[in-house]
C-alpha cells in the first residue's frame, strides 16, 4: 500500500483555489483553526489514480512569501519546516489566467525551495472570452514545472491535475531564479556559514523571523555578516528579489502569453460605475441587505418552526413512553431541548452564509468592502465589519462566524465582542411582551409609540456597537497590522458546488464546534431548574395538594402549581432568590431573577421561564402579561411593573450577554475562553448599570 501524499494547495485570493480544493476533495474535507492561532485550517481527501490517496491542505490566501499576516505566516512556516506531519511532498500553486504576472510571483518562489511544484492556470474558460491565448509547453519549459490548464466551472482539467500530483516525482524542483545576484557577497558569506543549508530557506529565515528545522535565528545573530545588515538594508533586498523575480516572469510572459485586445469583452467597468458609486452604491447595498434579511427571517421560520415541534413532541414522546425517573428527565427536559437548542439555529446559519456566500462568489462582496472601509474605519473597524454587525440582527452566532474574513486580527476580534450588541431575534420576545406591557397606547407621526420603542432599542444596539468598537480600537493594545487592500475580482455567476461546500462547512463548524458547549450548559440548567435541595423542593406535591385540597383545580393547572413551586425551591430558584437583592434596585423581584438565570441558555426561555413562574399553561403572551400587570411590588407597593422597571428590563435585555450559544461560538472563533468571559463580564456589568440608572432616574 503506498503512502499518503501531503499536497499544499497555494495561491493568491481570488484564484479560484477553493474551487479546485473542493474539486479535488468534493465532501472529504474539514475545517478548523491551526494549533493555538485563529486562522482557518481546511484539509481533505483526495483519491488519485492508481489507488493513491492525497492529503490536501488548502493553505491561506497569499501574495507572496514575504509574510505580512498571520495568515501568510502560516504558509511559510509549513513551506519551511520539513520536521511538519502537513509538510508538502508537492505543492500545487493555482493561479488566475487573467491575472498570470501576479500570480507567478510567489510560484518562482516556492520553487527556490526546491519543493516539486505544479502550476494550475484557473479560469481557462474565459481564455476565448478576454482574448487570451498560452503556450503551454513553452511555460512548462522556461518555469520548469508540469501545467494543469483547468475550469472547475466547466469542469476541464481535473483529472489532469490528479494525475499530475500522482506523479509527483516526476516534477522538476530546480529553481527559477538566482536570488544571489541581488548582492553576491552577502549569499556568497551566508552560504558559506550554512553550507549545508538551501540558500532561500536561509534568507526567509533571515527576512521573516521564523524558524525551519533545527536552524534558529539566534545562530544568525551570532555571525557578523548578518548582523551588520540592518533591516532597511534587508527591505531593499527584497525589493530587489522582488524585481528580479517579475523580470524573469515578464521575459517569459512575453512569448508565451498573448492577448487580442479587441475580443476582450468588459462590462465590469459599468457594474462598477453603479455599485462602488458614492451615493448610489450605498442604496443598492441597503436594498440588498433588506431583501437577504427579510429572507432570512422568512425562509428560516418555516423550518425553525417545524425544528421546533418536532422537539417538542420528541421530548413528550420520551417522557410519554419511557420509565419514569431521572434518566427520562435528563433526556427529555436536559438533552433533548439542549439539541433543539443548537439545530433551531441551523436555518438561519444555512440561509445566511448561503446569501453570503453567492455575494462572494460573485464578486460583489469586495466592492461592500471597499465602500464600506471609510465609514467603519473610523471605528476601528473593517469595511468588512459590516456584514457580521448586520447579520447580527438575524443571529449573533452566524454574524460571529462571519467575521473570518476580516485579515486584522484587531480588527475581527472587535468585531466579534461588538456584535453581540445588535439586537438579534432572539431578544425579540423579551422586548415584545415587555413593550406590550409598559408602553402606552398612542401613535407619533403615525407611528406607535411601541413601533417606535422597537425601532430605537435596534438603533440602540447598533449604535453601542461601533462606540465599543471605537473605545475597544483605543483600549487594546495588539499589534496587528492593517493595510486596506482588497482586490476587485471578476463579476461572475456563482459556482453552486462552492456555495454548497461553504453552507455545509459553516453549519458544520457551528454543530460541533459550538454545539457541544451549547449541550453542556443546557444540561446544566436543566439540573440546577429540576433538583432542589430540602424538603421544600423533594415534597412540592404533597404541599401543593393540601395547600389547594379546598379548591376544585384542573389537573392541568394543580400540575402548573407544583411546577412552580419545585422551580421556587429549585437550585435555579435559589439562586434567582439570592441575586433579588442586587437586582432590587433594578424593580424586578426573584421572580424576574429567575427568568434572567435561565434565559443564559437563550434569550427567548425567557418567556418560557414566565409561563411557568405564573402558573399559565403555554407561552401565550397575552396571558403572561396579564399576569405580570397584576404583580405587586412588595416593598413600594402598586404594580411591580411600571413604566421605569419594564424600561430597565428593556435596557438589560439589550446590553446583557444573555446568550451561552454566543459566548460558545466566540470561544471557539477566538481559541480562547479569556473574551468570552470578558465579553460576559463587561457586557453583564455595563447592562446593570445602565439599567439600574434608568429605574432610579424614572421610578
Amino acid at each position: 500500500m503506498s503512502k499518503q501524499i501531503n499536497v499544499a494547495l497555494i495561491g493568491n485570493p481570488n484564484t479560484g483555489k477553493t474551487s479546485v480544493f473542493n474539486a479535488l476533495t468534493g465532501l472529504n474535507q474539514k475545517v478548523g483553526n491551526y494549533p493555538g492561532i485563529t486562522v482557518e485550517k481546511k484539509e481533505g481527501v483526495c483519491k488519485l489514480p492508481r489507488g493513491v490517496k492525497a492529503h490536501i491542505i488548502d493553505l491561506p490566501g497569499t501574495y507572496s512569501l514575504n509574510a505580512s499576516s498571520l495568515d501568510e505566516s502560516v504558509v511559510i512556516e509549513l513551506l519551511l519546516n520539513q520536521n511538519d506531519k502537513d509538510f508538502p511532498d508537492v505543492a500545487v500553486v493555482v493561479t488566475d489566467v487573467e491575472n498570470l504576472k501576479r500570480n507567478l510571483l510567489i510560484f518562482t518562489q516556492i520553487k527556490d525551495l526546491n519543493i516539486p511544484t505544479i502550476l494550475v492556470i484557473n479560469m481557462a474558460d474565459r481564455m476565448a472570452y478576454k482574448g487570451i491565448s498560452l503556450d503551454i509547453e513553452y511555460l512548462e519549459e522556461q518555469l520548469q514545472t508540469k501545467i494543469a490548464l483547468t475550469s472547475t466551472r466547466k469542469k476541464i482539467g481535473i483529472d489532469k491535475l490528479k494525475e499530475l500530483i500522482a506523479n509527483y516525482k516526476e516534477v522538476p524542483a530546480a529553481p527559477c531564479v538566482d536570488i544571489s545576484k541581488i548582492d553576491e557577497n552577502y549569499f556568497g558569506a551566508l552560504e558559506k556559514a550554512f553550507p549545508n543549508q538551501l540558500l532561500y530557506k536561509l534568507w526567509l529565515v533571515i527576512t521573516q523571523d521564523v524558524n525551519f528545522g533545527k536552524t534558529d535565528r539566534k545562530d544568525f545573530d551570532a555571525v557578523e555578516d548578518f548582523k551588520t545588515k540592518s533591516k532597511g538594508d534587508l527591505k531593499r533586498l527584497q525589493q530587489k528579489e522582488t524585481i528580479k523575480r517579475y523580470q524573469y516572469i515578464n521575459n517569459v510572459l512575453k512569448k508565451a502569453l498573448t492577448v487580442d485586445v479587441t475580443q476582450a469583452k468588459d462590462l465590469r467597468s459599468k457594474l462598477d460605475r453603479v455599485l462602488t458609486h458614492k451615493v448610489w452604491g450605498y442604496v443598492m447595498f441597503f436594498f440588498i441587505l433588506i431583501a437577504l434579511f427579510q429572507a432570512i427571517y422568512d425562509w428560516a421560520t418555516v423550518p425553525m418552526d417545524m425544528i421546533d415541534s418536532a422537539f417538542a413532541f420528541l421530548s413528550e414522546w420520551t417522557k410519554d413512553n419511557l420509565p419514569s425517573g431521572a434518566f427520562t428527565n435528563l433526556i427529555s427536559e436536559g438533552i433533548i431541548p439542549g439539541l433543539g437548542g443548537i439545530v433551531i439555529f441551523i436555518p438561519q446559519i444555512a440561509f445566511l452564509f448561503l446569501f453570503i456566500a453567492i455575494l462572494e462568489e460573485s464578486g460583489y462582496m469586495s466592492r461592500v468592502v471597499f465602500l464600506m472601509d471609510r465609514v467603519m474605519r473610523r471605528f476601528g473597524l473593517s469595511g468588512k465589519s459590516v456584514v457580521p454587525l448586520i447579520s447580527g440582527t438575524a443571529c449573533a452566532i452566524p454574524a460571529v462566524m462571519a467575521t473570518r474574513n476580516i485579515e486584522s486580527w484587531k480588527e475581527r476580534l472587535i468585531t466579534i465582542l461588538v456584535t453581540p450588541f445588535t439586537t438579534c431575534s432572539a431578544r425579540l420576545p423579551v422586548y415584545l411582551i415587555i413593550i406590550a406591557l409598559v408602553i402606552p397606547d398612542g401613535s407619533f407621526l403615525g407611528l406607535s409609540y411601541q413601533a417606535l420603542t422597537l425601532m430605537l432599542l435596534y438603533l440602540l444596539g447598533f449604535g453601542t456597537a461601533v462606540i465599543s468598537a471605537y473605545i475597544l480600537h483605543r483600549v487594546l493594545k495588539i499589534k496587528s497590522k492593517s493595510f486596506f487592500v482588497v482586490e476587485m475580482p471578476n463579476y461572475k455567476l456563482p459556482l453552486f458546488k462552492n456555495v454548497f461546500y461553504t453552507v455545509i462547512e459553516k453549519t458544520k463548524a457551528f454543530i460541533f464546534g459550538a454545539g457541544k458547549i451549547i449541550l453542556a450548559i443546557s444540561i446544566i440548567l436543566w439540573f440546577l431548574a429540576s433538583y432542589g435541595p430540602g424538603e421544600n423542593f423533594n415534597s412540592a406535591e404533597e404541599i401543593i395538594n393540601e395547600e389547594y385540597a379546598t379548591q376544585d383545580l384542573a389537573e392541568d393547572d394543580l400540575d402548573h402549581k407544583i411546577a412552580q413551586y419545585k422551580l421556587e425551591h429549585s437550585y435555579i430558584g435559589i439562586a434567582g432568590r439570592a441575586i433579588e437583592p442586587a437586582i432590587r434596585p433594578l424593580g424586578y423581584d426573584w421572580k424576574i431573577g429567575i427568568a434572567i438565570l435561565s434565559s443564559f441558555a437563550a434569550r427567548e426561555v425567557f418567556v418560557g421561564t414566565l409561563a411557568t413562574i405564573y402558573s399559565v399553561g403555554n407561552d401565550d403572551e397575552e396571558t403572561i402579561k396579564n399576569r405580570m400587570a397584576g404583580e405587586v411590588n412588595p416593598i413600594l407597593g402598586g404594580p411591580l411593573f411600571t413604566f421605569a422597571s419594564g424600561i430597565s428590563l428593556l435596557l438589560f435585555y439589550a446590553f446583557a450577554m444573555q446568550c451561552m450559544s454566543t459566548l460558545a461560538i466566540v470561544k471557539r472563533e477566538t481559541n480562547s475562553w479569556k473574551w468570552p468571559l470578558l465579553q460576559l463580564v463587561v457586557m453583564s456589568v455595563f447592562a446593570y448599570f445602565v439599567a439600574l440608572l434608568a429605574f432610579q432616574f424614572l421610578k
